[in-house]
C-alpha cells in the first residue's frame, strides 16, 4: 500500500465515522459551527491573504491564464462574501429530519418519508479557494460529513480556510473530521478518493469538462455533475421583440465564463428580418462574434458561418451560434438534440407555446421570457449550492442543501399487525 492510499483511507474512515456524528447534530448546533467558522475567517483575514499570496506568486511563476488567476485570487471583499454566505447558510431551514407525506392508509399505519443526509461526499474541484468555504458550510448543514480536494494551485489557501473550519467545528463540539480538505495534489489521491464506496458516498466535481469527464469515467461511486453548459434561447414569433433583445444580450453577454451562458440562438423565421439586424448591433457593441446558417447569413452581413460543431459547442466565450427555425417544434427537436440539458429558455407571449417548451424541453432548467443566467441556486432561493446537476438522479439542477439529502420511509403504528 502506498503511503498516498494509507492517508486516503485515513481520511475516508474518519469521514465515515464523523458522518454519523454530524448526522445526529442539532440544527442549533450545525448552525452555531458555520457562524463560528464565519468568525474564525474574519479573525483570521491576514494570514488568509498572506496565504493566497504565496499561491497567486506560484501561478505568476507557472504563467497561469488571467482567468485562472482571477478565481484564484482572495481579495478582502471576496473574504467577507465567504463569512456571508456562511452566515446565510446559517440562516436557512434544515431540511434534515422534515417529514412529508405522512398519510394513514387502510390498515391503520401512517406513512411518510424522512429527509436524511447522504454520508460522506467527495468534492474536487479547481481554482476558487472559496468554494472550500461554500462546499463545507452546504455539506454541514445538510448533515453531511465532506472531503474536499482543492487544486493545486490553490493549496495554500485551501489549507488556511481548512484550518479555521476546524476551528469552528471545535468550538460547535462537533468532530472537526466532518470536514476535511487534502493537504496534497497528488492525481493518485483523487483516484482513491472517487473508488472509495465503503467510505465516500457520492462525488461532487467541479471544473472544466476534460476533469469531470474524468471523474465520471472512473468512478465507482455515484457523481452529482454536469459535463458542460450548451444552453439555448429560442425567440418564437409571439415574442414581444423589445423583451427578446434585451434578454437575448443578457444571456450571452451577462458573464461568458459561466455554465449557464447562452451559447446559441434560435430565431423563429416569421420573425428573423425584424429581430436579428437589431440583435447582431447589440452584440457588435459587446464584441460578439456570430455564427449563423445560411439564413442568417444572408440577414446580417459579417456572420461565419456555423458548423456542426458550433451547435454542439459551450464557448465560454463571446461567441454566439445562430439559427433561424420555422416554429417551436423545429426549436425543440434542435434542443433536444444538441443541448447538454442545462438550461434552456423561451421568448413567447403565447400561453401555450410556453408551456409546451416547458413540458417537453428535456433540461435541468427550463424558463420562459427570461435570462438562461438566472440557473444559479442563489437566484433560485436555495442560498447557495454545491453544483449544478444535469443527470436525472438523484438530483437535477442546482444542487442546495436538499439535494445533498436523500428521503426514508417511515412508518408509524399503534401495535399494527398486517393481516
Amino acid at each position: 500500500m502506498t503511503d498516498i492510499e494509507a492517508y486516503m483511507l485515513k481520511l475516508g474512515s474518519q469521514a465515515r465515522s464523523a458522518s454519523r456524528e454530524i448526522a445526529k447534530a442539532t440544527t442549533a448546533q450545525k448552525n452555531s459551527a458555520l457562524q463560528a467558522i464565519a468568525e474564525a475567517i474574519h479573525c483570521q483575514c491576514d494570514q488568509l491573504l498572506a496565504a493566497n499570496q504565496l499561491d497567486l506568486a506560484a501561478g505568476h511563476e507557472k504563467a497561469l491564464e488571467s482567468a485562472l488567476m482571477d478565481r484564484l485570487e482572495l481579495t478582502e471583499a471576496r473574504i467577507d462574501a465567504m463569512i456571508e454566505g456562511l452566515r446565510q447558510v446559517a440562516a436557512l431551514d434544515d431540511p434534515v429530519g422534515a417529514i412529508s407525506d405522512l398519510k394513514y392508509r387502510p390498515s391503520g399505519i401512517q406513512v411518510g418519508r424522512m429527509r436524511v443526509p447522504l454520508g460522506v461526499i467527495g468534492i474536487i474541484y479547481e481554482s476558487r479557494p472559496n468554494v472550500t468555504c461554500e462546499a463545507a458550510s452546504l455539506c454541514l448543514k445538510s448533515g453531511n460529513a465532506t472531503i474536499l480536494r482543492g487544486g493545486s494551485e490553490a493549496i495554500r489557501s485551501n489549507q488556511a480556510i481548512a484550518e479555521c473550519i476546524s476551528q469552528g467545528l471545535e468550538a460547535a463540539g462537533l468532530n472537526r473530521h466532518v470536514v476535511q480538505v487534502l493537504d496534497r495534489v497528488d492525481r493518485e489521491a483523487v483516484g482513491k478518493l472517487i473508488t472509495m464506496p465503503q467510505y465516500v458516498d457520492v462525488i461532487v466535481p467541479r471544473g472544466g469538462k476534460g476533469l469531470i469527464e474524468r471523474i465520471s469515467n472512473d468512478a465507482k461511486v455515484p457523481v452529482i455533475k454536469h459535463l458542460d453548459g450548451n444552453c439555448h434561447l429560442y425567440i418564437d414569433d409571439k415574442a414581444d421583440l423589445e423583451k427578446s433583445i434585451s434578454v437575448a444580450v443578457n444571456a450571452k453577454t451577462q458573464r461568458y465564463g459561466t455554465c449557464c451562458t447562452l451559447e446559441s440562438l434560435l430565431v423563429a423565421s416569421g420573425i428573423a428580418e425584424k429581430v436579428l439586424p437589431p440583435l447582431a448591433d447589440q452584440f457588435q457593441q459587446h464584441q460578439v462574434e456570430l455564427r449563423g446558417c445560411e439564413k442568417t447569413r444572408s440577414i446580417i452581413d459579417g456572420v461565419g458561418e456555423a458548423s456542426e460543431e458550433d451547435w454542439e459547442t459551450e464557448y465560454l466565450a463571446p461567441v454566439l451560434s445562430v439559427k433561424i427555425v420555422n416554429d417551436v417544434d423545429e426549436a425543440i427537436d434542435h434542443i433536444n438534440k444538441y443541448s447538454s440539458q442545462h438550461t434552456d429558455s423561451i421568448m413567447t407571449e403565447d400561453h401555450s407555446r410556453a408551456q409546451r417548451f416547458l413540458r417537453e424541453v428535456d433540461s435541468s432548467s427550463v424558463m420562459i421570457n427570461t435570462s438562461t443566467r438566472f440557473a444559479d441556486g442563489f437566484e433560485y432561493g436555495l442560498g447557495a449550492e454545491i453544483g449544478i446537476s444535469t443527470d436525472k438522479l438523484h438530483a437535477r439542477g442546482p444542487v442546495g442543501l436538499e439535494g445533498l439529502t436523500s428521503q426514508k420511509y417511515i412508518v408509524l403504528g399503534d401495535g399494527h399487525i398486517r393481516q
